[in-house]
């Protein structure tokens, strides 16, 4: 198995949310932990790889969406010396989750506590915000998908991405980018293209799904889709135009997998998203 290799939590399905250990100078670390519902298969992954919960001295967060970052605090109960590492917006959440399991509740009524279980708050103490460096990776803000969006490049060249360069389930030739509300900001999301082109990563390692081994390849499939996606929702598309032109773009690209691709990033949820922005957009011109 190769050191990339993602840990498969099988969230609703084989290859939808995988999540990653990553070598620090300061130990073990885990590169985003996925929801409370996958943890047996967190710890089914750790124990394939001749580990444990507690040989993890790290938790290295993207963003606090569910499917990145909703065990957490399952995770730091059980392993009370694990450290959490966060972005400065999203630390406040992930200590209190209040509000935002407030907000995802009403997103997704009475499927969240099948989708994501427990979502337990991480003591103050194990909370670490991050700066541009992490036990030894370069960190930076990556805006887009989410305002509190950070990736962590580690000195082999893999960038850590999670969100931020889209959902990409190897070994199709696709990119999705994927915009649950509330924040998706298109702008900000080609200049976080640039920046990790700016840094010439060799690898991106996605939550949704394994690594890319060709960034350059990967960024311009992604910048192609977003901005096709922003653009129709800017001509006025309403929501069921919008997801089925994006249905059919898919449907020709990944053919029989588009089920498993809309279980990574729901096209419902980008559509909202998406909106969201240019309404925002269009008050404000």
């Amino acid at each position: 198995m190769a050191a990339h290799d993602p840990i498969d939590l099988h969230h609703r399905s084989e290859r939808v949310v995988g999540v990653y250990l990553v070598a620090t100078h300061d130990g073990l670390a885990l590169f985003d932990c996925g929801p409370s519902t996958c943890v047996e298969a967190l710890k089914a992954g750790l124990a394939e790889r001749g580990l444990e919960l507690t040989d993890l001295s790290h938790l290295l967060l993207s963003h606090i969406h569910l499917d990145h970052a909703g065990a957490a605090g399952t995770l730091v109960r059980e392993h009370p010396a694990l450290r959490v590492h966060v972005s400065e917006i999203g630390a406040p959440h992930v200590v209190d989750p209040t509000r935002l399991e407030r907000s995802a509740r009403r997103l997704y009524g009475d499927s969240f506590d099948t989708l994501w279980g427990e979502l337990a708050p991480v003591p103050e103490g194990n909370v670490k915000v991050v700066g541009a460096r992490v036990l030894g990776l370069d960190c930076f803000p990556s805006p887009g998908h989410a305002s509190h969006h950070v990736c962590y490049l580690h000195g082999d060249g893999t960038l850590y991405a999670g969100d931020a360069a889209g959902v990409r389930i190897q070994p199709a030739r696709h990119v999705m980018p994927v915009c649950p509300p509330p924040d998706v900001d298109v702008e900000g999301w080609f200049h976080t293209f640039q920046e990790i082109e700016r840094r010439q990563p060799e690898r991106l390692a996605l939550v949704h799904f394994g690594v890319a081994e060709s960034p350059s390849e990967h960024l311009a499939l992604a910048r192609e889709e977003l901005a096709k996606w922003s653009e129709r929702c800017a001509e006025g598309l309403d929501e069921q135009a919008w997801i089925s032109a994006a249905r059919r773009d898919l449907e020709a690209a990944v053919g029989g997998e588009a089920d498993l691709w809309e279980r990574a990033a729901p096209l419902w949820q980008s559509y909202l998203g998406m909106r969201r922005y240019w309404d925002k957009r269009n008050e404000t011109s």
